[in-house]
């Protein structure tokens, strides 16, 4: 994600998260950040030789701990894989970056992320109640990520 993107982005994120969605000085202190934080755009061909953002999540990473901060899909994007593509890379990212454990926070309202999250191994850790501004819970969910030094391919010092 770049400057130039944060308009579109803006609209996108009030579109998917309504009164939850982040203004847009948020989205420029995020990206004014890069030592802590890793934003991305996802795209598609638009069918005329263009790219169209369909997608956009976020990372801040203070080692021990990476924490996804955002990640949406337009409704019509949905399904093809594309949030799976981008969680992958910020787990990817944060693990670069020395976290030894991820954390996210989605609403107890959205089953479709949810199961998305436990597909790469997220467990429930905790309940932020009525945390959301339409009343919903916040679902806290860590990953714990595997050890840089251990190697499986490690022989047996015996």
């Amino acid at each position: 994600m770049v400057p130039a993107d944060i308009d579109f982005i803006t609209e996108l994120d009030a579109r998917l998260f309504g009164v939850d969605c982040w203004p847009r000085h948020m989205f420029e202190d995020e990206l004014s950040r890069p030592e802590t934080r890793r934003y991305i755009v996802a795209e598609v061909p638009d069918g005329v030789g263009r790219m169209k953002t369909v997608g956009y999540a976020g990372l801040m990473c203070v080692p021990p701990t990476g924490d996804i901060q955002t990640i949406g899909v337009l409704p019509d994007y949905e399904g093809r894989g594309i949030a799976r593509a981008m969680m992958a890379l910020l787990i990817g990212e944060a693990a670069r970056r020395g976290a030894r454990d991820m954390l996210l926070e989605v609403s107890a309202n959205n089953p479709r992320a949810q199961r998305l999250y436990r597909r790469y191994g997220f467990e429930h850790i905790h309940t932020r109640r009525r945390y959301y501004r339409d009343g919903s819970d916040g679902l806290i969910m860590r990953l714990t990520l595997p050890d840089p030094a251990a190697s499986t391919d490690a022989k047996d010092p015996s």
